[in-house]
């Protein structure tokens, strides 16, 4: 009777244990199935973040580049525009130069230095048969007498070197362009007829001899090395670039 007792209680007890396992079992995949799902969707947040964080970097490096670029291209452009401009003013200088030697060279310059102008070109007066011929520059006897321009002693000595007793010690000087220079009234002559000068050259002294009321240079520019064909002394020498 005993024996029957429990193996009727035996069974149930059997059946709830196994549901009770299969219940627990259960359980235990859900909860690892969302576990699981839960672990994939952090993985794939943080590879879709890792994936905007990484575009975003090669996207700041990609700016980076072409910013560098850019300035690099812009201080090429600086440092070419500055090659120019540094050859083109070299190249005004060296023209400029080139200028200034030319004019140099061909330059005339004034008969005397520290000097004050007195009797003009073409004045009236009575120290004089027709018309001033040339311009007088007062200046003390001893004042060194320069060539305005290079050329050759075409005349040189007392009675106004050929000229008449008027101009007292002259010299001629003949000039590249065919223009002749003459200076007159001197106290001493150092060139001598066949002479070649140079622009600056000291020729002579000043001083008062022949026709004078006191110690000046008489200076003139003629078309030919004879009396009566003077210009305007001053006019012409102005021309060439001299202070006058």
């Amino acid at each position: 009777m005993s024996l029957r007792v429990t193996s009727r209680f035996s069974r149930p007890t059997t059946l709830r244990t196994r549901a009770t396992v299969l219940a627990a079992g259960l359980g235990t995949s859900v909860a690892l199935g969302a576990g699981v799902a839960a672990a994939v969707d952090t993985a794939a947040a943080s590879s879709a973040t890792s994936a905007t964080t990484a575009a975003h970097a090669v996207e700041a490096q990609a700016a980076a580049q072409a910013k560098a670029a850019k300035a690099q291209a812009a201080e090429a452009a600086k440092a070419a525009e500055a090659k120019q401009a540094a050859q083109a003013a070299k190249a005004v200088q060296v023209k400029k130069a080139a200028q200034a030697a030319a004019k140099k060279q061909a330059s005339w310059v004034d008969p005397v230095k520290n000097y004050k102008l007195s009797a003009s070109f073409a004045q009236n007066g009575g120290m004089w048969a027709s018309k001033h011929s040339g311009q007088d520059y007062a200046v003390p006897t001893g004042t060194p007498v320069l060539a305005t321009n290079g050329g050759t002693v075409v005349k040189a000595g007392p009675n106004g070197a050929g000229d008449g007793p008027a101009y007292g010690n002259a010299v001629v000087i003949k000039h590249g362009n065919g223009t002749y220079s003459q200076y007159a009234h001197l106290s001493q002559v150092n060139v001598k007829i066949g002479q070649i000068v140079k622009t600056g050259q000291t020729i002579a002294l000043s001083g008062n001899t022949g026709n004078s009321s006191g110690p000046h240079l008489h200076f003139e520019i003629r078309t030919t090395p004879n009396y009566g064909s003077a210009i305007d002394p001053m006019q012409f020498l102005r021309s060439k670039g001299a202070q006058a």
